[in-house]
């Protein structure tokens, strides 16, 4: 007979615990609001690689705004559907992702590379729906390297982008 205190018991309990706590585990994970969340962002460049608009704007909430890199890209969904649509669409492949959560929002930054612009950040907010997660704010920006920074602000500067 095994009791508490047998060494076997103790054994035969973690085994059949693991398997059961591994997969309340593995179930949890799929579905958890940051992963969710990730799927959206991946969707949106698979999206916009494809030029697919209808589902790559679907993403984003009706209020949500996108800030591109040009200093007067500051748009709403509409704004900004008008401008891309016409489009054959852009590619950004990711390459690291950093994700926080409070409550109904997501922030993210994520680092992507393009085949047309190189190393760029994208940078923004999700917030849960009754439809799930969309995309509040997306801001795309380049990151320029501290060492030639000044160089490149003053372009910006000759170029009258202020």
């Amino acid at each position: 007979m095994l009791t508490l205190s047998s060494p076997k018991a103790w054994g035969l309990a973690l085994l059949l615990f693991i398997p059961f706590s591994m997969n309340l585990s593995a179930n949890e994970t799929p579905n958890s609001d940051k992963q969710q969340a990730a799927a959206v962002l991946d969707a949106l460049n698979q999206y916009s690689s494809a030029a697919d608009w209808d589902n790559y704007f679907a993403l984003y909430d009706e209020k949500g705004i996108f800030i591109g890199t040009d200093v007067n890209e500051h748009w709403g969904k509409a704004e900004f559907e008008r401008y891309a649509r016409p489009t054959k669409g852009w590619r950004y492949d990711l390459t690291r992702r950093e994700m926080t959560q409070h409550g109904d929002v997501i922030w993210f930054d994520e680092i992507l590379s393009s085949p047309s612009y190189g190393v760029s950040r994208g940078t923004g907010t999700l917030i849960k729906t009754a439809n799930g997660w969309k995309i509040a704010q997306y801001h795309l920006s380049f990151p320029i390297p501290n060492a030639i920074a000044k160089s490149i602000t003053e372009q910006i500067k000759a170029a009258g982008k202020h």
